[in-house]
């Protein structure tokens, strides 16, 4: 049957629109907060809340079918606290069982198990000092002031450390002008968190993810290189291309593509949640069911989970992964 030009561009209008309002009927809302491994949740607790001010806001332990099918892990129990700084959520994540793998002794910066958040400070000087009073293991050389000849990052101050478990966080400083208006505030040492970063492997087919599927907007673009950025990472000739994407509420997702060094290696296909690399960005979806089926990712969960709701947090949910590995918890929080 022949069909003509005006007919043919109509359904092509049609299809489209259809695309889009379903897209728009499943947006991410929010990144909730982000999940962080530890082995020793007393020792964590008190790193986070006397070293760097966090406050506690909730805690949990969880076990059952339901955990069982949304972490993928037969018999896990996982013992989470939950920590706020500024408007900024973190999660502690204890898995009491089973017991999973320990971080490589050899990992790089550029590995892409390599996740980190971005805690920012009013005066790095202050808060570099405010580390090493206790102690903190470096992960960069020095708090590195990044170039002026970059123009989206130059001035800004950073510096790379380990939690006790060997976690990377960083602290950052703004200049004036750069950054969001309450990252110039003095009332406090350590402000918030700005992003979390994860390493990817390809900039275009994360975006295909985090960008495309998942509806976040991209907030700003940078490329990186030279003596600073290598000591900030300590990773010799680091080159990197990132990319920062934002929900309406939260803090940014931030990806780092190493140009060079390049071999950096993957996340084990094999990972399991109890493994220590393992940590989890909590994402807040209006339908998170209709979301992860659109998605087509590979998943954590055995299937869509809905959780006992005597529990604190959310009532269903389900965990993907993204092209290179790293774990997203999408959810719904009952009203």
């Amino acid at each position: 049957m022949r069909r003509s030009p005006r007919w043919l561009a109509a359904v092509t209008v049609l299809l489209w629109c259809a695309l889009l309002s379903a897209r728009a009927a499943t947006p991410i809302l929010a990144v909730d907060s982000v999940g962080i491994p530890v082995s020793d949740l007393e020792r964590s607790r008190a790193f986070y809340r006397d070293v760097l001010g966090f406050h506690e806001v909730a805690e949990r332990e969880a076990y059952g079918e339901e955990y069982e099918k949304l972490f993928g892990v037969f018999g896990v129990r996982v013992h989470t606290l939950r920590l706020q700084l500024g408007d900024e959520f973190v999660e502690l994540m204890k898995f009491e069982t089973p017991r999973g793998r320990p971080v490589p002794v050899d990992s790089h910066s550029n590995d892409r198990w390599f996740q980190h958040v971005a805690i920012i400070v009013s005066d790095m000087a202050r808060a570099f000092a405010t580390l090493r009073e206790h102690h903190v293991a470096f992960a960069s050389t020095a708090p590195q002031r990044l170039p002026d000849w970059n123009p989206n990052a130059g001035g800004i101050e950073a510096f790379y450390f380990r939690d006790p478990d060997g976690n990377h966080l960083e602290i950052l400083a703004f200049p004036p002008g750069k950054g969001q208006p309450r990252w110039q505030r003095k009332d406090a040492l350590f402000l918030g968190i700005d992003h979390t970063a994860i390493v990817v492997a390809d900039t275009a087919r994360s975006l295909e993810f985090y960008r495309d599927a998942l509806g976040l907007t991209v907030a700003g673009h940078s490329e990186n290189f030279g003596t600073e950025q290598a000591h900030l990472n300590n990773v010799r000739g680091a080159h990197l291309q990132i990319t920062a994407l934002r929900a309406a509420r939260g803090p940014g997702i931030e990806f780092l593509e190493y140009v060079t060094p390049a071999e950096g290696r993957a996340i084990p296909v094999d990972s399991r949640a109890t493994d220590a690399w393992y940590w989890q960005i909590n994402l807040v979806s209006s339908d998170p069911s209709a979301l992860a089926h659109a998605l087509r990712a590979p998943r954590v969960s055995d299937e869509f989970v809905e959780l006992p709701r005597r529990e604190l947090g959310p009532a269903r949910g389900i965990i993907v992964r993204d092209p290179d590995g790293h774990a997203s918890f999408i959810q719904g929080i009952e009203p």
